[in-house]
Order: structure tokens, then sequence, then C-alpha cells
């Protein structure tokens, strides 16, 4: 898919549709700091519909926090129907961690953190009749399956989910969005350490473009071949995400 205006144009008219047969007149979308969210929350903000961004800063680096208030900012200076909220969820996140002190691990920490955020979106969204908007792309959603089940996994909507994120980023930069989010290290922000989605992923999302699209074919070099086993590994390990819930049928 080439990220072209008239790509952009069919999401903004498909959000539109979406809201307007549903019946919810608010698109509520989390922002993070990163490129996927910036250019979610920017392409809401272009149909018009009252568009509600939040920020749920926990334990958050500095850094990430100060680009989504940058990008919040430049948001409500170009767009008069967007609201922003800022909720500090580190002191639900401790009270979390101290409660279940026992049964836990660094892992269901960091995915805890992605559903408390989750479950903060859908409150607000019910106050304000409004839509959870995802921010996943099509690498982290149907590729790799990098998200948190029931954490940013949990959405209403997805209008980016079906763009690669070199065309993420592509599209980013033709609205405008600024260069610190759009070219930004991609990261979670799920971990104290700030560790990147590329050494949790351990390889590129370019990479992971690259192995989506591969057909099979073509003589691989031993890095492709490796990159193709990361792929194949991810996607297997996560494909319970990728897949309705199993039901047990009579």
């Amino acid at each position: 898919m080439l990220c072209t205006i008239d790509t952009t144009k069919r999401i903004i008219d498909w959000l539109t549709a979406y809201s307007e047969s549903s019946g919810l007149n608010t698109f509520v979308v989390g922002v993070s700091g990163g490129v996927d969210s910036a250019l979610t929350s920017t392409l809401c903000a272009e149909t018009n519909i009252r568009t509600i961004v939040v920020s749920m800063p926990i334990h958050q680096n500095q850094h990430q926090l100060s680009r989504a208030r940058k990008h919040i900012e430049w948001l409500k200076s170009k767009y008069k129907n967007v609201i922003s909220v800022e909720k500090d969820l580190t002191p639900v996140f401790e009270s979390f961690r101290s409660t279940l002190q026992d049964i836990t691990s660094d892992l269901a920490l960091a995915n805890s953190r992605s559903r408390l955020r989750m479950t903060t979106l859908y409150q607000i969204a019910q106050v304000n009749t409004g839509l959870v908007v995802g921010t996943g792309n099509k690498v982290e959603d149907f590729g790799v399956g990098f998200f948190t089940k029931y954490g940013d996994g949990g959405v209403d909507i997805s209008p980016i989910a079906d763009l690669m994120k070199s065309e993420v980023v592509t599209m980013a930069a033709s609205l405008g969005i600024l260069d610190d989010l759009v070219y930004a290290t991609p990261t979670d922000g799920l971990w104290d350490n700030d560790r990147t989605d590329e050494e949790q992923l351990g390889v590129s999302y370019c990479d992971l473009e690259w192995a989506m699209q591969y057909n099979g074919g073509d003589e691989l070099s031993t890095e492709q071949k490796e990159i193709l086993d990361v792929y194949y590994k991810l996607h297997q390990t996560n494909k319970h995400k990728l897949l309705p819930i199993p039901v047990c049928k009579f």
C-alpha cells in the first residue's frame, strides 16, 4: 500500500463513517510519544469529530512524556476538536504491584501497565460516549503480535492496522507531525529501562516488513534466514493474540 493523500483521506472518511454508524461521537486515543499514536490521534482529529487524547504515564521516561506533551500541544493548536487529558497512573500501578507482589514477574508487570491504560481509556470513553481507537500498525497487530492482550490490543477500532511501520512514518511526516515523534526510536514504554522495540523483538521493523512480504523462491543470505526465523517464531508464539478466542462448541 502506498501512503498517498487518497490513502490518508480514506482512513479519515472511514473513521467518520464508523463514528456516525456507531452512534458514538468521540474518539479516545492514548498518546505515548511515538509515531503510531501520533498518527492515529492526528487522523482522528482530521475528522473534526471530538477527539480526546490521553497521556497516561507510569514511571515514564521523561523523553517519552515530553514528546507526548509536545504532540498534544501541537494537536490542540491545530485542531479545535481536540481535548487533552493527562492521568498519572503511577500510584495505581504501585498499589497493584504491592497487592500482587507475591505473584508477579517483570513481563507480567509490563503487560499490567498496558492493561491499566486500557481500563483508563475505556473509563474515559464510556463517560464521553466514545470509541477507544487502537494505535497498532500492521507489523504489530498481524505480523508478530507485538501488543498486550487486553491491553493496547483492547480497542474498538484500528485505523492504521493495515499500514506497515514505514507507511505510518511516511503518512505521519506528510501530515506535518513533529519530527521528534515521526523519527523517534520505537519503544512500547512499558519497561523501567526504556528498552526499545528492536531490543525486545530481536530485529528491526524494516526486517519484519520484509519477512511479512517474503513470498519464497529467492536465494536467501544467512542474515535473511535468521530474520525469517525470528519472524516465524514471534508469529507462532503470539498467534493466540491474532485469532478469535477458542470456544468449546456443542
